[in-house]
């Protein structure tokens, strides 16, 4: 018997083993119809948002393309505006280039033109400089080189009546040029003098240290010799005032003077000459010039008061015919005041009688005029 209840548990076990083992196979089955629909369902899915996301990108790809291709006309357009406006303007440029360019190859032609002329005007310089030379070294083309020069600075300073050249004096001398002057300054003598040998040993670069001293104490013996000259020529009492002037053609020469000569200078002095350059007598020429004519205008003073009395005068009289007028004029205009007040009263009395206002006798006539 317990073999028998063993015997149907253990059958009752198998069963129900068989029946979990056939649940456990239905359930695994299941399990994997349900991956399987699952994995289906995730495919498709999968698939859909593929498709979505594809149309998506697509679309995406054609707006991006749209959007690209506008944005590349825009840019061609803005790229051909800006090179034609580049373009404008390089053209512009390369005008305004060429034109400065050619105006300055015309200027520089020109230069250069001016420049062979001026090459061409030195080298006819360097000439006359050599013939000026050649001139100077002569002692009478000095002179007549002084005396020219001297003639051009007075002519263009003074009146024509206030120098003369070439004048001989009382005592046979003949100045170069004699100023005359206003009292006291009275005639002035200039005379022309070119000391130019020594002055050139001075610097001559060939000469020697020596040499240069003994040309230096020659170029002082030649100034205080034309000094002299001058003092004793041109100096004359009761004719010439009591100085003189020495023209020096040349301001190196007469830089040197003052320079390097100083004690001829105060020699000059002593003797009453003056040395001049071209610059100072420049000078000297114009201060006369003042001189004359401030003279002049004290000499035409008693003209300018006679004339001012004559005016003075003429004025007096035109007051005395002024005031006449203006008493004939007041006198007129008191009779212009009667004779209007007459004719107001005859007036009004004609528009008495038009309107037959008359009262009592008639009045007599001479009770029409004035009772003023």
């Amino acid at each position: 018997m317990v073999e028998l209840v063993i015997l149907v548990i253990a059958v009752a076990i198998l069963i129900a083993v068989l029946w979990a083992g056939s649940k456990l196979l239905l359930l695994f089955k299941q399990r994997d119809q349900f991956d399987d629909a699952l994995t289906k369902a995730m495919e498709e899915k999968h698939r859909a948002m593929l498709k979505d996301l594809y149309e998506g990108l697509s679309k995406q790809g054609d707006r991006l393309e749209e959007k690209l291709v506008q944005t590349s006309e825009r840019l061609r357009l803005t790229v051909d505006q800006r090179l034609e406006q580049i373009n404008g303007k390089v053209s512009e440029r390369l005008d305004e280039g060429f034109k400065k360019t050619n105006d300055t190859f015309t200027n520089v032609m020109t230069r250069l033109a001016t420049i062979d002329e001026a090459q061409k005007k030195i080298d006819g310089l360097a000439s006359n400089v050599v013939t000026l030379q050649e001139l100077l070294g002569d002692k009478r083309s000095r002179g007549a080189f002084g005396e020219v020069q001297l003639e051009a600075l007075v002519r263009n300073v003074l009146p024509t009546t206030c120098y003369e050249f070439q004048f001989t004096l009382s005592n046979k001398n003949r100045v170069d040029c004699l100023l005359k002057l206003p009292e006291p300054t009275g005639n002035v003598a200039v005379d022309s003098k070119f000391p130019l040998e020594n002055y050139h040993r001075m610097f001559s670069k060939e000469s020697t240290d020596a040499e240069r001293l003994l040309a230096q104490r020659a170029f002082k013996a030649d100034i205080k010799k034309h000094v002299d000259d001058i003092s004793q020529k041109y100096i004359v009492a009761n004719e010439t005032s009591d100085g003189a002037v020495m023209f020096v053609p040349a301001e190196a020469v007469f830089a040197e003077i003052h320079g390097y000569a100083q004690d001829m200078v105060e020699y000059a002095m002593q003797k009453r000459v003056w040395i001049v350059s071209p610059t100072t007598l420049m000078a000297v020429l114009n201060t006369a010039r003042a001189v004359i004519k401030d003279v002049e205008t004290r000499q035409q003073v008693h003209i300018i008061k006679d004339a001012l009395n004559k005016l003075a005068k003429d004025f007096g009289r035109f007051d005395q015919r002024m005031k006449a007028l203006s008493d004939h004029i007041r006198l007129a205009h008191e009779d212009a005041e009667k004779v209007h007040l007459s004719s107001r009263k005859i007036s009004q009395r004609f528009a008495q009688i038009e309107n037959v206002e008359l009262g009592g006798e008639a009045q007599p006539l001479s009770d029409l005029t004035d009772r003023d």
